[in-house]
């Protein structure tokens, strides 16, 4: 093992099996580093405590002893714990490592979620969690940071190292968290708990809907205090037209008693299910609006990260300190709202800020105003949660008053006759016959009797509205498209077949209009690449595309179509359409060995352009005449061009003398003048190798490659 003073550079090795490759992101708590597993030789997220954390030994037996329970399970939907050690001062936590980014920079992106993303991020999110509650551990930290999105769509919760297993949870020593999410009993000093990690769900799906968190204030306290003292608003007050179930959804997760929220993970998961089966199209895709004025700033969008661990910055994971100590006073790690602050224990007495509305918070046991005392009446103040409780009891205590008080008579009557008394009887028995009678009657056989709709659809209007006069209902009648039901007849009604009404209620009978015709719209001469858009505006789709060649509409625009344009046809009705190819191409001639005049004149017969690519000597071709061509062969586009080279002719050389010379040397003279050598022997046969005659002579001119005898002695 070795010492690491300071930050680890690129290339330390620690534990002697993780080499540091570069450093993802620096948190309240730890540092990220991307690192290579040399043991096993796979890439790691290596998350590295801070010193003054490490130099704790408690802090780290605490993180070792969480990080072996995340360990202990693994979900599709929680970032993996590999391992876990201290080497010299370091201690760090091995992580599998994901590529890609966090929920914050999503929210960054796009401001905020549809409903629909909104629910589907908190489906994984919320089953991940569910396994980890099962196992008992809580996570303390659920915010946007720790939510990552790979490239690959999956869906992870991170920092579960970091979590404190639920049964060794205890009120004292630190407290870890963002202030942001922070659940009312972790401000307070109460144990954590799975519906901690739930109500920080709900303020995370507050700040999804809506693009910004519930609660804002000018110090890390302010925040914290908010939790405790105020309920979280509805997500519609910010977005108008939310539906109802997603308000419900957040209020539920946001309660600020523990006992009124899901009791874990599981049980949330169902109701998000629930809702997300029930919501409509149209709600799950609510048109994204501005968002109105709430008294608030919109949250600060984050730095990205790769790896489950903030930025720098004012999202930090920051330690709390709850040691509850006389005299240590509040630390606040960072200054922004999303930061894990530290908040002082239950019994720890602090001196907080004035709050943004003026308020002198004065000295808190907890985070509590000392303005009220307790029933008893000692000094000691009550808790936001106390004073909740007491209030809600008072209120229960005056109801009660009130009832007792309502049933005291506010007169008191002195006794009828007997016989006053019998007439009143009567009346009243009298009264209350007619009534039930009338009742009866009314809702028997009357206007009130139960009536169901029968089944009218398909059946002609006349039938229907006979029909329902017989059984002495009135009804309307609204015309409607169908492509089934014929013209004049019954598509069905309203309320639908099968329900009971009464007789004094309508019913609204949905007529016919048959099938709902449009134009085909005129694609003829358009670009091939536009048509499907045009025709699905018309409500129509594409059909069958076919290619042809033609020689008036250039390539890749519509040559016809098929129904003609204007056509009346129903909806989603196919339109095949031919897609020109462009004129079609021509045979390219072979005009070699030709006159340059009359290569050019073939060329230009076949429609192709001639074009000169100069002249060169040739000994097979007459001068005039052309030598080669390109393209040589095949077919060609109409109008495209076809380059020839033209003969000069055969090359002239003036032949060298070689009388006297070396056999070898003269025939070395004259081939690399471009000559061809024929030798003849004298009648004695080669003597003294010596040239005794050449022909042509020398100094004339012949053509290249020409032959030149010579006479040997």
């Amino acid at each position: 093992m070795s010492e690491h003073g300071g930050s680890p550079g690129q290339g330390t090795l620690i534990d002697g099996r993780y080499r540091i490759i570069e450093r993802l992101a620096v948190g309240g708590m730890s540092t990220v580093y991307r690192a290579t597993d040399i043991r096993l030789e796979r890439s790691v997220a290596l998350k590295l405590l801070h010193p003054h954390l490490a130099e704790d030994p408690a802090f780290v037996e605490r993180f070792r002893t969480e990080a072996i329970t995340a360990a202990g399970f693994s979900h599709p939907h929680i970032v993996g714990v590999l391992d876990t050690g201290v080497d010299g001062t370091t201690a760090y936590l091995a992580m599998e490592l994901i590529r890609g980014h966090t929920l914050r920079q999503l929210l960054k992106d796009q401001g905020r979620l549809a409903p629909r993303q909104t629910l589907a991020l908190l489906d994984a999110i919320v089953e991940g969690l569910s396994a980890a509650h099962t196992v008992g551990l809580v996570h303390r930290d659920i915010k946007p940071e720790n939510v990552l999105l790979s490239d690959s769509g999956q869906i992870k919760v991170a920092d579960f190292g970091l979590a404190r297993a639920a049964t060794n949870q205890t009120s004292t020593g630190n407290l870890i968290g963002t202030v942001a999410y922070v659940s009312p009993e972790l401000v307070t000093g109460a144990p954590a708990d799975a519906r901690s990690d739930i109500y920080a769900l709900g303020i995370m799906a507050y700040e999804m809907l809506t693009g910004q968190q519930p609660f804002v204030a000018d110090t890390p306290i302010a925040v914290a205090y908010k939790h405790v003292t105020s309920d979280v608003p509805a997500p519609s007050l910010v977005l108008p037209g939310l539906a109802t179930d997603l308000d419900e959804l957040v209020e539920f997760c946001t309660r600020r008693e523990p006992e009124d929220r899901p009791q874990d993970a599981e049980a949330l998961l169902g109701e998000i299910r629930q809702i997300r089966r029930t919501l409509t199209d149209e709600q799950l895709d609510h048109p994204a609006v501005e968002p109105r004025e709430t008294g608030g700033p919109a949250f600060a969008p984050h730095p990205p990260t790769s790896v489950g661990e903030s930025a720098a910055g004012s999202d930090e994971t920051e330690v709390i300190d709850r040691g509850g100590q006389q005299g240590n006073a509040t630390e606040v790690i960072g200054g922004g709202s999303n930061e894990t602050s530290v908040i002082a224990a239950a019994g720890a007495t602090r001196a907080l800020p004035r709050l943004q509305d003026g308020t002198d918070t004065g000295q808190l046991s907890a985070v509590v105003p000392v303005s009220e005392t307790t029933p008893t009446g000692d000094d000691r103040p009550l808790s936001p949660r106390a004073r909740e409780r007491q209030a809600r009891k008072d209120d229960k205590s005056a109801r009660k008053q009130w009832a007792r008080e309502a049933q005291k008579p506010r007169e008191s009557l002195e006794s009828p006759s007997s016989r006053r008394r019998g007439w009143i009887l009567g009346i009243v028995l009298f009264l209350v016959a007619v009534v039930v009678a009338t009742g009866a009657w009314f809702f028997g056989m009357g206007p009130g009797s139960p009536v169901q709709i029968p089944q009218f659809s398909g059946q002609p209007t006349a039938t229907a509205v006979q029909s329902l006069a017989a059984d002495g209902v009135a009804s309307t009648q609204r015309q409607v498209f169908d492509e089934q039901i014929k013209q004049g007849r019954v598509v069905g009604s309203e309320p639908e077949a099968g329900a009971t009404i009464r007789r004094y209620q309508s019913v609204e009978l949905l007529i016919s209009k048959g099938p709902e015709l449009f134009a085909v719209p005129n694609v003829v001469g358009r670009d091939a690449k536009a048509v499907d858009k045009t025709l699905k505006s018309a409500h129509v789709t594409a059909g069958k595309v076919s290619r042809e060649y033609n020689e008036s509409i250039a390539a890749g625009l519509v040559v016809s179509q098929d129904p003609a344009p204007d056509r009346q046809v129903r909806r989603g009705t196919k339109v095949a359409y031919v897609v020109s190819r462009g004129p079609a191409p021509v045979k390219v001639p072979d005009v070699t060995g030709r006159s340059e005049k009359d290569a050019v004149a073939t060329l230009e017969a076949a429609g192709l352009t001639a074009k000169k690519a100069g002249e060169e000597f040739d000994a097979k071709i007459a001068k005039g005449s052309v030598i080669s061509q390109d393209p040589a062969s095949g077919t060609a586009k109409r109008d495209s061009t076809v380059t020839y080279t033209v003969s000069k002719g055969p090359k002239m050389v003036e032949v060298p003398g070689v009388r006297g010379k070396q056999l070898d040397e003269a025939t070395r003279i004259l081939e690399e003048a471009g000559f061809v050598v024929k030798v003849n022997e004298s009648s004695f046969g080669i003597i003294f190798n010596t040239v005794a005659t050449q022909d042509p002579k020398a100094g004339s001119k012949q053509p290249e490659g020409s032959t030149i005898t010579i006479g040997v002695v």
